[in-house]
């Protein structure tokens, strides 16, 4: 079984309740979930015209090989009602794998670790919260270290409620 670390990001319709219907789904997916961080409401960073996001980590336990678990999180997806029609644009539920156990892959498809995690305080925040002492297998650097330095970004916690 490998460690993954999934991101999940919310900004339409009720977004804690498309939180707790994807954790649920990733474990129906073959994901043993072992841990959630809490939930942070975050500004939309590349594309800010847009509602705020309610964003989270989950760590899990797999053997579904990673290609496979792409297509499985892509289909919880489109069955929670994603359309992708703008880049970087709102969205029911992005669910992107952060890592896989130690792997490097790099295919068309599919980079793991995520490229762009270091550059997001959103996933960084609640990848530290969750696993501080992880390491990124590329850089080697643990997370709380790609955590420092980042600007602000407009993350915080949310008090909205229990999402989980």
């Amino acid at each position: 079984m490998k460690t993954v670390y999934l991101a999940l990001g919310t900004n339409l319709g009720d977004r804690a309740a498309n939180l707790r219907t994807a954790v649920e789904r990733i474990g129906a997916a073959g994901v043993r979930v072992t841990k959630l961080s809490s939930v942070y409401e975050t500004r939309p960073m590349y594309r800010t015209a847009q509602p705020l996001f309610l964003n989270m980590v989950v760590e899990g336990k797999t053997d579904v090989l990673p290609q496979v678990l792409l297509k499985r999180l892509l289909s919880i997806e489109r069955e929670m009602g994603r359309r992708r029609t703008m880049e970087n644009g709102p969205r029911v539920i992005d669910i992107d794998i952060l890592f896989y156990g130690r792997f490097l892959i790099e295919t068309p498809e599919l980079t793991i670790p995520h490229p762009r995690m270091g550059e997001r305080r959103f996933v960084m925040e609640p990848m530290v919260e969750i696993a501080p002492g992880w390491r990124h297998p590329g850089t080697k650097s643990k997370m709380r270290e790609m955590l420092e330095g980042l600007p602000e970004q407009g993350v915080r916690v949310w008090t909205g409620g229990k999402a989980t």
